[in-house]
């Protein structure tokens, strides 16, 4: 019995050793896998998404925000980037958190001032979208005008008739690289389901919700068609803005 005991804790320590070094390896391969999810260049054709996909999680984007559900909205908006802009799975988690707290702290915001408070981590999200782009544009120019659309939706009663389209058109016009003039169906589409939304207020049904996201996809089908149009590609930077 004694001349065993040696011989058996010899195969225990062989099999802690096995185990250590496999969970070793794990967790290796694990840090292997996040670099490259996180830092390895990566470009895909961010013109290159479903229009009914992108409605739908576009809806349901809306209802987390104003409903107030962040943690919803933030996982909604991560599916989306790796579903319709093709971010790898860890990315679509960082970035979807800049752009979600963005649009909780425009939430709270009382002011022109307080909205600016939103424009960095917007800065930060579309500089995300760019590095996977294979379509060239300038982030902050990209925040700059989303957060504009987003000042302009707040305060519509101090805007004109279509001012919501046509700066909608313009924040889209900016990622793409496109003249807004060809985006105004995209933009129309969208403002007219943002004003039906805030029609209905809290009383907003079932019902209500089906006709916005129908008007999204409206939206986000001529969106699509604009962008796919070969007559648009050799269009000049300077068209891409409208006065």
């Amino acid at each position: 019995m004694c001349g065993g005991i040696p011989y058996y804790s010899e195969i225990v320590s062989s099999k802690g050793s096995r185990k250590g070094l496999i969970f070793l390896g794990l967790i290796t391969a694990a840090i292997v896998w996040c670099g490259f999810d996180l830092y390895v260049p990566k470009t895909r054709d961010i013109r290159d998404f479903d229009p009914a996909e992108m409605a739908r999680l576009d809806n349901d984007m809306w209802r987390s925000y104003y409903e107030k559900k962040p943690l919803k909205l933030y996982f909604q908006l991560a599916e989306l980037l790796r579903s319709q802009y093709h971010f790898p799975f860890l990315k679509s988690h960082v970035v979807a958190f800049s752009a979600s707290k963005a649009a909780f702290v425009f939430k709270e915001g009382k002011t022109r001032a307080d909205y600016m408070k939103a424009l960095p981590d917007l800065v930060e999200y579309f500089a995300a979208i760019r590095k996977i782009s294979r379509t060239p544009f300038d982030p902050r120019q990209a925040a700059k005008l989303e957060l504009e659309w987003w000042i302009i939706h707040r305060d519509r009663a101090h805007s004109k008739p279509g001012d919501l389209d046509r700066s909608l058109a313009k924040a889209a016009a900016a990622v793409y690289n496109l003249p807004a003039d060809k985006m105004m169906d995209y933009g129309r589409f969208r403002a007219d389901a943002m004003t039906l939304r805030d029609s209905k207020g809290s009383g907003i049904s079932e019902k209500d919700w089906d006709k916005i996201g129908e008007l999204l996809h409206e939206s986000w089908t001529a969106l699509w068609k604009a962008l796919h149009n070969p007559a648009l590609s050799s269009a000049p930077a300077s068209a891409r803005f409208l006065d």
